[in-house]
């Protein structure tokens, strides 16, 4: 498999992992405003990040997010999480938290599995 789909295979593992340990449900920190998906969690390049903001193209999810979209402050929230192409940015505005967070697991155990298979593919003889 080639690296970037390692990479991003352990990046959406580590996020499933996240939201189901209840990551965003019960945050250690900023408890005085919403959690961000992806931006609020250890996915995120900035998380945590007291320093300069890095950029968002060298985020494993990047690829995932629609070009016309990739320049977006936070792109992530362009990513099409179901076959209609609902965004986390439309999600927002539109959904409740738990549909939120059941479109999301939904789309994690998806691509994982996509990227599971692809790994064994490359790795068969």
């Amino acid at each position: 498999m080639p690296q970037d789909n390692e990479n991003l295979l352990t990046v959406l593992k580590a996020e499933l992992a996240f939201v189901a340990s209840g990551g965003y449900r019960n945050p250690r920190e900023a408890t005085w405003r919403p959690h961000f998906i992806f931006q609020d969690s250890p996915t995120c390049l900035n998380y945590k990040n007291l320093g300069e903001r890095l950029s968002c193209t060298k985020c494993a999810l990047i690829g995932l997010v629609p070009r016309n979209r990739q320049q977006e402050r936070f792109p992530c929230r362009h990513i099409p999480l179901d076959e209609s192409g609902q965004t986390l940015e439309f999600l927002y505005r539109t959904g409740t938290e738990e549909e939120t967070y059941e479109i999301l697991a939904n789309w994690l155990l998806a691509n994982i599995a996509k990227l599971s298979e692809r790994a064994v593919l490359v790795k068969a003889p």
